[in-house]
């Protein structure tokens, strides 16, 4: 009896074996049909420009900005949105940015309505890697003539802001992060593992729930029932745009070896910096950002009650009176906001 058992569970092993093996191969990797150029899905106020990206054509990168034109007299500030979101991520306070100076939000390739590429438009480093988004983001300002900004970011957005100011000090003027993801580490793979042909095809199968689904913005709220269906709909724009699907996949396969590492040089940043945070953060916990906000040499944490990991979504009156506060006593203390005197005073 005993063999008969051993001869079944052997069997279904090597069934098991095959499924795992062969299974993402049903995944199919024919770009998701019906969808349309990005231009087809912006709105009024979505902008246009391209980048310069090695290997490429250039990159099409999709952004909003404010009404107050940029100049000496007024800071600039550039909004980065987190994992999975978009410009439109700052639509509450665009208006707030717009009051303190000059501001631009963008989406960061591919998310959004920013350029789709797939392994056919680049020919040599992805333009999906940790540096390449930093070369993407200075880029960006050099293309709207912005010498410094004080980069505002999210989640996601907000490593990306503490590695820019890291690899280009000098064009940083300060940081206002909400929620950064500094501690937390995504699942992580040894490149020869993610390097199969089945890696990637599971890379492109969670990209297309992951970029149809609204779970991952829904438990970014303490209350899930502030989401409006046109914030929902904005937030999936990217899923109405040809090639997004191929484009996430790429992302999320590269992300496998691309680790987030900002944390062990968070000392070494010398621009002031505002931490803000909501108390029922289900995605990055308080703790992490308190312990990133005491990293930071020049650091203030501000915890906002009643509010998620998006605050400057669902709490967006109560972020944009601690930003308020933080830039006028910015301004009593270092003087003007904008010159990138910061290093220089300390």
């Amino acid at each position: 009896m005993w063999k008969a058992w051993l001869v079944s569970l052997t069997i279904l092993a090597l069934i098991g074996a095959v499924a795992v093996g062969l299974g993402p191969f049903l995944v199919s990797t024919t770009p998701l049909p019906g969808l349309e150029p990005a231009r087809a899905a912006a709105t009024p106020a979505s902008r246009f420009l391209v980048i310069p990206f090695e290997g490429t054509d250039g990159v099409e990168v999709h952004y909003l900005a404010g009404t107050t034109p940029p100049g000496p007299a007024v800071p600039n500030f550039l909004l980065l949105h987190g994992f999975t979101l978009n410009a439109f991520t700052w639509d509450e306070l665009l208006g707030f940015f717009d009051g303190q100076g000059h501001v631009i939000a963008y989406d960061q390739v591919p998310y959004g309505l920013s350029a789709k590429l797939t392994r056919l438009d680049w020919a040599e480093a992805s333009p999906y890697t940790r540096e390449a988004a930093v070369d993407q983001l200075f880029a960006t300002m050099d293309a709207l003539g912005l010498a410094q900004a004080i980069l505002v970011g999210n989640s996601a957005g907000g490593s990306l802001a503490l590695e820019a100011a890291l690899a280009r000090p000098e064009r940083v003027t300060a940081l206002i992060l909400v929620s950064p993801w500094v501690y937390a580490q995504r699942p992580t793979l040894p490149p020869s593992l993610a390097d199969l042909p089945q890696t990637e095809r599971l890379s492109l199968f969670l990209a297309r729930r992951l970029g149809q689904s609204t779970a991952l913005l829904r438990r970014s709220y303490a209350d899930p029932s502030r989401l409006s269906d046109e914030r929902l709909a904005l937030a999936g724009v990217h899923a109405r745009v040809a090639n997004w699907d191929l484009a996430w996949g790429h992302l999320l396969h590269q992300s496998l070896t691309d680790v987030v590492s900002v944390s062990a040089r968070l000392p070494e940043i010398t621009q002031p910096a505002l931490v803000i945070t909501g108390d029922q953060d289900r995605l990055v916990p308080l703790a992490d950002t308190q312990q990133a906000a005491a990293a930071l040499p020049l650091s203030e944490l501000v915890v906002l009650p009643g509010c998620g990991h998006v605050a400057h979504e669902e709490c967006p009156g109560q972020v944009a009176d601690a930003v308020a506060d933080w830039l006028a006593g910015l301004q009593t203390t270092f003087g003007s906001v904008h010159v990138g005197e910061f290093r220089d005073a300390n």
